[in-house]
C-alpha cells in the first residue's frame, strides 16, 4: 500500500509568511497615486503624466478632494465626472454612500508653510513615521462606494467607484441635485422590419417546407438596434482592464 504525500508544514507556513510581507511592503494607493504639482510627476515611479492631463490636473479635482471638505465626507450627495458632462446629455453621476480615506497619507509643507503635494510619508505601528511639525494629514486618498446612474439609469446595488485618483471629479451643487437628476426617457420608436428579398426569401420558404413547418407568416427583416452599453461605461472599462492580462 502505497503512502499518502506528508504535509510539508514548514514549507506552506513559509509560503504564507512570504505573502503577507509582500502584502505589507506592497505600497499603498497614496504612494503609488501621489503627484507633484510642480513638476507633475509620480514621485514613487518618476514617471510624468501625459501633456493632456495637465490642465484637468491643475484646474479639476480628485474624488476625495471634494469630499473631504463636506461634512461626514458627502455621504448621500452627487458627483459626476467633467468626461461625462462634456460626451452625454442624459444624466451620468455617482451617488456617495459609504467613505474610506486613508489616514496613513502625509504630505510635507513647504518652508514658507504652504503644502506641497509630494510623495506621501506612510504610517506603522500606528504612529506617525514622521513627527515633524511641517507633516501634514493628506486625505486626498482612499475608496468611495455609491450607486451609479449612468445615461438615466440607475443600478440596484452600491460599489466601490473606480478611477477616484482622477482629476476629473466635480461636484452637483445641492441645490441643482433635482434638476440635475430630471431625466424624461425620449419613447423608444417600434422596430420597423422590411421583406426579405426574393432568394432570401424563397431560401426561408423552403427551410420551412423541408421541417415541416406549415406556418404561411411572411418572413420579414427586422432592423430594430442592438441597445448595448455605452463605451466609457465604468463596468466596461473595468472588464477591459481585466482582459488586459495574458492569457494562460
Amino acid at each position: 500500500m502505497a503512502r499518502g504525500k506528508r504535509p510539508r508544514l514548514i514549507a506552506a507556513l513559509a509560503r504564507r509568511v512570504r505573502a503577507l510581507r509582500e502584502q505589507r511592503e506592497r505600497p499603498r494607493d497614496s504612494q503609488r497615486y501621489a503627484l507633484d504639482y510642480e513638476t507633475l510627476s509620480r514621485p514613487l515611479s518618476g514617471r510624468r503624466l501625459p501633456v493632456r492631463a495637465w490642465s484637468d490636473v491643475r484646474r479639476e479635482s480628485r474624488l476625495l478632494q471634494l469630499l473631504g471638505r463636506l461634512p461626514l465626507f458627502g455621504l448621500g450627495r452627487l458627483v459626476t465626472r467633467k468626461s461625462w458632462l462634456w460626451q452625454h446629455d442624459e444624466p451620468c453621476y455617482w451617488r456617495v454612500t459609504r467613505v474610506r480615506p486613508d489616514y496613513t497619507a502625509q504630505v510635507r509643507a513647504a518652508a514658507g508653510g504652504r503644502a506641497r503635494a509630494s510623495a506621501p510619508v506612510p504610517v506603522s505601528g500606528g504612529r506617525r513615521a514622521d513627527s515633524s511639525p511641517l507633516a501634514l494629514q493628506n486625505l486626498d486618498h482612499g475608496k468611495v462606494w455609491g450607486i451609479l446612474t449612468f445615461k438615466g439609469r440607475t443600478e440596484s446595488e452600491a460599489r466601490e467607484i473606480a478611477q477616484v485618483m482622477y482629476h476629473d471629479w466635480r461636484l452637483v451643487p445641492k441645490h441643482e441635485e433635482e434638476a440635475f437628476t430630471a431625466f424624461m426617457p425620449a419613447p423608444e420608436a417600434a422596430p420597423q422590419s422590411v421583406p426579405y428579398p426574393p432568394l432570401l426569401r424563397a431560401m426561408i420558404l423552403a427551410k420551412r417546407q423541408k421541417q415541416g413547418d406549415p406556418s404561411t407568416e411572411e418572413p420579414v427583416l427586422n432592423l430594430g438596434r442592438t441597445r448595448g452599453d455605452h463605451w466609457d461605461y465604468p463596468e466596461k472599462q473595468e472588464a477591459r482592464k481585466k482582459a488586459k492580462g495574458t492569457a494562460v
